[in-house]
């Protein structure tokens, strides 16, 4: 009896020790999954906190502009004209004045090839900024006096690179290098903020180029979208889930939604450059036209997001409403709908997010077109922000490689901008 109560003993302390072993193995596994994820997310962020490090740094440039300030000789024959009637009414040879004061500035060029290198060391713009300062001091006109203009984006570039001065660099020769070094020595030359990258349309040249088109362009774009979209979606999502009856075609239009959400943009595009231009003759290029196909495309979205939020509403809502006298429609635009509304939001700032930075669909409705003037309303023609990154990014000049990691940068405070307002009015929605 003794000998048979010794191995029951002995079994059962045997069984406590491999749950006490598995239980140790468990607390390891778990331990292991822990520090995996945390190795995980740390190098998730990592990956981003280089990712924008990096588009920083080469942004950087684009946010100053060096300018140089010439002594400008307005001499009547140089202009051309002695009046200042005249030249407010925009008359006079200005690139003359430009070329035969930077002459005067540096007398010892006298070849034909030295001009053309001298004169190339300031923008193209320079000579509509001496037309505009004298429209502004007509008082100047047959004196000498100092403007600031723009330097070349070559020159530009070779001066944020901070090199030797006088050597020479990319697209730089000796002379120009030379020409350069005298002008900084000589306190010409001075790095400012460049607010014309905000307040500039696009240009071939780098130096002139900005962004104010495509950003009014995206915010036009994005108006329209929001505008059509939200409404559409919202009202597709509570038909569907409180009005709409369950049978055959109900079903046919959740799976056509559920298709459509995941159909590449670019078909979106040929769909609008088909029927929307094609058919409906609306214009080209236009914030109408790309806010109407980036509704189709984030329509699917939205509707998904809705549906499910709505479906979250618990029954007992319903229930108690109808059961106080309200009808169903005061059901669900009083109480079904309020209470979905954060959800909702979340599932449209998923589909404002994507169709901000769509540019397959918007290159086949003429987008892609260089657009210079900023554009007044949804008719205008127009670009938008992904799309001018990509222009830029295609671009040869040095330049454009700075301007487009700033247009990155603009884009993404865009979308960080769109999202916290979006955040902010989900947060209302759920206090109340």
């Amino acid at each position: 009896m003794t000998s048979s109560n010794n191995t029951a003993q002995s079994v059962e302390l045997t069984t406590t020790e491999k749950v006490a072993f598995s239980l140790k193995k468990r607390h390891r596994k778990e331990r292991n999954f822990r520090w995996a994820g945390k190795l995980a997310v740390s190098f998730g962020f990592l990956l981003v906190v280089i990712l924008l490090t990096d588009i920083f740094l080469k942004a950087r440039p684009a946010f100053h502009q060096n300018w140089v300030t010439i002594e400008i000789d307005y001499r009547a024959e140089w202009l051309g004209v002695d009046s200042a009637e005249a030249v407010a009414q925009g008359e006079g040879n200005y690139r003359s004045v430009l070329r035969k004061s930077l002459y005067q500035m540096f007398p010892e060029v006298k070849n034909r090839r030295a001009k053309r290198e001298l004169a190339k060391i300031v923008s193209t713009n320079a000579e509509f900024a001496i037309q505009d300062f004298l429209k502004e001091n007509p008082e100047n006109i047959g004196k000498s006096t100092q403007v600031r203009v723009r330097l070349d984006d070559d020159i530009d570039s070779y001066l944020k690179d901070e090199p030797e001065l006088g050597s020479i660099g990319p697209r730089i020769n000796e002379r120009q290098a030379k020409w350069i070094q005298r002008l900084v020595e000589d306190g010409r030359v001075e790095k400012l903020w460049n607010t014309e990258f905000f307040s500039n349309g696009d240009s071939r040249d780098p130096e002139l180029a900005g962004v104010k088109g495509a950003l009014t362009g995206t915010l036009l774009t994005m108006l329209v979208t929001l505008i059509l979209s939200f409404p559409l979606g919202v009202a597709a999502a509570l038909y569907l889930e409180e009005f709409a009856p369950r049978n055959r075609w109900t079903d046919i239009i959740e799976v056509n939604i559920n298709n459509l959400a995941a159909v590449p943009s670019i078909i979106f595009g040929l769909l609008g450059l088909a029927v929307i231009i094609n058919m409906f003759g609306l214009p080209r290029s236009a914030p109408l036209v790309g806010g109407i196909v980036l509704t189709l495309m984030t329509l699917p979205t939205i509707i998904i997001a809705s549906r499910a939020s709505i479906k979250a509403v618990p029954p007992s809502i319903r229930e108690a409403a109808l059961g106080l006298g309200a009808s169903k429609m005061q059901t669900a635009f009083g109480h079904v709908l309020p209470m979905a509304m954060p959800g909702i939001l979340t599932g449209t700032i998923i589909g404002m997010a994507q169709a901000l930075g769509e540019t397959a669909p918007l290159l086949m409705i003429g987008m892609v077109a260089f657009i210079v003037d900023v554009p007044g309303g949804v008719t205008d023609a127009a670009t938008v922000l992904p799309v001018q990154i990509y222009l830029w990014a295609d671009s040869p000049e040095r330049a454009f490689l700075a301007k487009t990691s700033a247009a990155i940068l603009v884009l993404l405070s865009f979308l960080l901008v769109m999202n916290s307002c979006a955040a902010l009015l989900r947060k209302k929605f759920e206090k109340n």
